[in-house]
């Protein structure tokens, strides 16, 4: 019996570093009821998320993710390439990612699949609203990452919306 895990990560007072925070408000609003479905916000808990990927099959991480594009760009990464892209790390919650995975590998309770979507943060400073780009673009992540666990046979519930 297949489980996923929707896990939101970043530090929510970091303003879009928070991003995974804000995601997984409405995240949960679609998909918490939903049996084999978790919805949690590890904020920046690094390692201390070992237990929740026990019994994981599909992970699904919601990150702020630095790269090249302008701020607001969508970017979505799979398996081995979270790593990679979290190399530029925003906080030491990447660090703890990275480590997070490779420790879930070693222990045998790494999801057969598991995606990152992600949004690249306009602000990184002390506060917890997120900047108006990232605002304006919080819908469109979260239709991405509704189209990406419909793929996973997860249809949204609307009507906690």
């Amino acid at each position: 019996m297949q489980h996923t895990l929707i896990l939101g990560l970043g530090n929510p007072i970091m303003a879009d570093d928070g991003l995974g925070s804000h995601a997984c408000q409405q995240l949960q609003r679609w998909y918490g009821t939903l049996p084999r479905v978790t919805v949690f916000d590890g904020e920046t808990l690094g390692l201390h998320l070992l237990p929740q990927l026990i019994g994981v099959t599909n992970l699904l991480l919601v990150d702020a993710v630095v790269t090249n594009d302008p701020p607001g760009s969508l970017v979505r990464l799979e398996g081995e390439a979270i790593t990679a892209g979290m190399a530029r790390q925003l906080s030491l919650h990447h660090v703890g990612l990275a480590e997070l995975l490779a420790l879930g590998r070693l222990e045998g309770a790494m999801p057969s699949r598991c995606v990152l979507w992600g949004m690249v943060p306009a602000r990184l400073e002390l506060g917890t609203a997120l900047s108006a780009t990232v605002e304006a673009r919080l819908p469109a992540l979260l239709d991405a990452v509704a189209a990406e666990l419909q793929g996973w046979g997860l249809a949204r519930q609307d009507h906690n919306a």
